[in-house]
């Protein structure tokens, strides 16, 4: 399995390194920020993120009808990235969220109305999801949308919309079917965020950050800014999470603090004894250092999954294949469908008793030269945190996704 980046990858890597360098500036990177250094919040920001999209980075991976290259998402990956590593603000949910799902289910009105809004940075989105009791269950939202001639009343309270201070659309769910189920009563409106009865209540931060309630009190939308189907909301709401973890959560801050860490442990002393020199602090070093190495390679490795994915359709192998040859493995079929996980992973091994196969390993450093299945994650790992820890404490740091010989 190949973990590291293509040459093309490598190649835009260093073209976006090349970019931050030529644009560096302290007021629009703020590694301080942390995740929040993603937002387009001030005008120099959003100058910087205009200059994005000059370059043909923003909506790279939308179909080429709507302005996109159709390239592969590795690459909004590895721009946000590098931007995250200097504290720069990053695509997300424009390009992701509200630009993907209104190309998905949005009408043709929308499309042209936002699509190329999106693409040339002229629109922020604030997500009005989240209410006082509503937070992780999304379908618990409570805020109403009744019908009022050709559009809806919106009433109620969203809270903790970071971007609400600023945003010029409002991306907000509203419960439009009352007496329906409730994951299949919320539908998606877009409402300006300067529509007469929406009021920003600003929640300052421990961090020095801005999030926000927000009120709706009568506000109206019309029926033409409705995303997708009337009472589809919560699916749109839980296919487009899946559209901005590319950007919420980057890889490179936490590698920033793993470094960090490193260092320190390397030269601090507790009771006049090196910290590195003690073993719990080394072991865990070393399980950080391996966690962190472990999500460096997630993205490489779910581009490669997805290309095998894509080969196999192709060759007409896929899961229905294998739940086949799974099932004439022995695999039990109940009700017209089998539960045969285990055989199925047996049969492409080439087993037929769905047991997973056994490899002697040997495992140096403990009392006794025991022998272990392979998959057993205390075992398995306990040799590679091992060394990882020697070769940090003593030598240096690890190869990254961001260091420039690499990606």
């Amino acid at each position: 399995m190949d973990f590291e980046f293509s040459d093309a990858e490598r190649e835009f890597v260093a073209e976006v390194e090349r970019f931050i360098q030529a644009n560096r500036d302290d007021e629009v990177m703020d590694v301080t920020r942390e995740n929040m250094s993603q937002l387009v919040d001030t005008p120099k920001r959003r100058a910087f993120m205009k200059k994005i999209g000059e370059q043909g980075w923003l909506g790279m991976t939308w179909p080429k009808e709507y302005g996109g290259k159709e390239v592969s998402g590795i690459y909004e990956y590895l721009l946000n990235e590098h931007l995250a590593a200097v504290g720069a603000p990053q695509i997300g949910k424009g390009v992701g969220i509200v630009g993907k799902t209104i190309m998905r289910h949005g009408s043709e009105t929308l499309k042209r109305e936002f699509l190329p809004k999106i693409l040339n940075n002229e629109v922020e989105f604030a997500i009005g999801y989240s209410e006082p009791q509503a937070g992780s269950d999304a379908a618990a939202m409570a805020l109403k949308a009744t019908r009022d001639g050709d559009g809806w009343r919106l009433n109620g309270q969203k809270i903790f919309t970071t971007s609400a201070h600023f945003a010029q659309w409002y991306w907000v769910g509203a419960r439009t079917d009352p007496d329906a189920p409730k994951h299949k009563g919320i539908s998606l409106f877009l409402v300006p965020m300067n529509s007469p009865g929406i009021t920003v209540t600003p929640m300052p931060t421990i961090g020095d950050e801005i999030t926000n309630m927000v009120f709706l009190d009568d506000v109206y939308v019309g029926n033409d800014y409705m995303v997708g189907e009337r009472g589809r909301g919560f699916n749109y709401i839980s296919e487009a999470l899946d559209l901005e973890r590319f950007t919420m959560f980057t890889f490179s801050p936490i590698e920033k603090r793993v470094e960090l860490l490193v260092e320190h442990v390397k030269t601090e002393e507790c009771d006049g004894r090196p910290l590195r020199e003690d073993p719990l602090v080394r072991h865990t070093i070393a399980q950080l250092v391996t966690q962190t190495e472990v999500a460096r390679c997630r993205p490489p490795l779910r581009r490669r999954v997805d290309e095998g994915r894509r080969r196999a359709d192709r060759r007409g192998v896929g899961v229905q294949a294998l739940r086949d040859r799974a099932v004439a493995a022995g695999g039990e079929r109940v009700d017209g469908r089998d539960r045969s996980g285990r055989a199925a992973a047996a049969a492409h091994r080439g087993r037929t008793d769905g047991r997973p196969r056994r490899v002697d390993v040997p495992l140096h450093g403990h009392r006794h030269d025991r022998r272990r299945r392979v998959g057993d994650p205390e075992e398995h790992h306990r040799a590679p945190e091992a060394r990882a820890a020697q070769e940090l404490l003593t030598a240096g740091r690890w190869r990254t996704a961001t260091d420039s010989s690499t990606a």
